[in-house]
C-alpha cells in the first residue's frame, strides 16, 4: 500500500525545507471547486491478515464520510461540521476545510472486504489482505 506520488513528493520537499511532517500535513491544502481540503495525518500498520489505516479527522461524523475504491485507488473524503461561535474570530489555527486523502492500494489488498469505523474523530479502515497474499505454511511429510 502506497501514498500517492504527489503527497510523497510534497512531504519530501517539506522535510528538506525544515518542516516536520505534522506541520506539512496541516499546511497542505487543495482547492477542488468550492471546497478546500486538507490532508489528514495517517498511521498505517500491517499484520499477517490486514492493513489498518487510522486517520485523524476531527469534526467529521459518519454522515460526512465518503470512502470509495476505484481500481487500485482508495479515496477518503471527510466533510467537517463547522460550528463557529458567535462573534469575530481573533485567532484560528485549525483550517476551516474538509479532509481528503488518496492511497494507492497494492494488489495484495482485497478491496471487496474493506471495512471502516469512526470513533471520536478517528477513522479506522481495515484493509484485508487477499488470500493469495497471506503467508502459507507448508507441512513437510516424512517419506
Amino acid at each position: 500500500m502506497n501514498a500517492t506520488a504527489n503527497q510523497n513528493r510534497t512531504e519530501g520537499q517539506n522535510r528538506r525545507n525544515g518542516q516536520n511532517q505534522g506541520e506539512a500535513q496541516n499546511q497542505r491544502t487543495e482547492n477542488r471547486g468550492e471546497r478546500s481540503f486538507v490532508t489528514p495525518p495517517a498511521n498505517i500498520s500491517a499484520t499477517g491478515n490486514e492493513y489498518v489505516v487510522e486517520l485523524d479527522m476531527p469534526g467529521v461524523d459518519t454522515e460526512g464520510l465518503e470512502i470509495t475504491v476505484e481500481g487500485n485507488e482508495l479515496t477518503i473524503i471527510g466533510r467537517r461540521k463547522i460550528d463557529l461561535p458567535d462573534g469575530e474570530a481573533c485567532y484560528c489555527e485549525s483550517p476551516q476545510a474538509d479532509y481528503r486523502r488518496v492511497f494507492e492500494l497494492g494488489p495484495d489488498v482485497d478491496t471487496s472486504r474493506i471495512s471502516a469505523e469512526m470513533d471520536q474523530g478517528v477513522l479506522k479502515l481495515h484493509l484485508p489482505k487477499s488470500e493469495k497474499a497471506k503467508p502459507k505454511r507448508i507441512d513437510v511429510k516424512v517419506a
